[in-house]
């Protein structure tokens, strides 16, 4: 109940301040396990995507979110507490494969997940080359990607400067299942590295950003 109010308060801030354009909502499933891959822009990437998303987003946050001091380190830890998502540890040498395999948990309960293949924001604007933690995620669990491309929320809140107010826009594209990689017998490391171009391919059809790797 906490997070449908929270999400709802969110949504109607975000619908009257920053207008949304959202195409392509019907490429989420309703039910069933679904990872949303996104290109990554700017801090508030994570607080978008939950809030014009018809599913409760998981995603993965840094540790630091949840021991912060003072009101508000309380006010942090009870936020990111409330949406769902799941503290990293990023000093700890197994904290990636912990983290895939935290989320791969979630599909398995049949959930909404969000990775950033990039890794990390992107500074330039451009579309860097995606890790393949999330085809290991789709693979593993037999579970479908949906593309997802946002533009302008660079805008909204640039590295290290206040938020400020610009339109934003939301592409979901159509899903891109594993089956093939899997039915084919790929080996492993090229299956995963074969179905993370593909969702990148997509992400950048859809944001049109200039690609890094290109």
């Amino acid at each position: 109940m906490t997070y449908r109010i929270l999400k709802l308060l969110l949504s109607l801030v975000t619908l009257v301040l920053l207008r949304p354009r959202i195409t392509g909502l019907h490429h989420i499933p309703l039910r069933g396990p679904v990872i949303i891959a996104s290109n990554h822009l700017s801090f508030i990437d994570s607080l978008i995507i939950p809030i014009v998303t018809p599913r409760h987003v998981t995603f993965l946050a840094k540790a630091e979110y949840w021991t912060g001091t003072g009101i508000k380190g309380r006010v942090s830890r009870w936020f990111f507490t409330t949406m769902g998502h799941i503290p990293v540890q990023r000093d700890d040498p197994r904290a990636g494969q912990r983290s895939l395999e935290d989320a791969l948990e979630v599909l398995q309960r049949g959930g909404a997940f969000g990775i950033y293949p990039e890794g990390t924001r992107s500074r330039d604007g451009k579309l860097h080359k995606g890790h393949t933690g999330v085809a290991w995620l789709s693979l593993a669990g037999g579970v479908p990607v949906v593309p997802l491309a946002l533009t302008g929320t660079d805008k909204v809140k640039p590295v290290g400067k206040m938020i400020r107010f610009a339109r934003v826009e939301v592409k979901f594209g159509p899903a891109i299942d594993p089956t093939r990689q899997i039915a084919t017998g790929t080996k492993p490391a090229l299956a995963r590295r074969e179905l993370t171009d593909e969702v990148m391919a997509s992400i950048h059809a859809l944001s049109g950003q200039e690609r890094a790797d290109s």
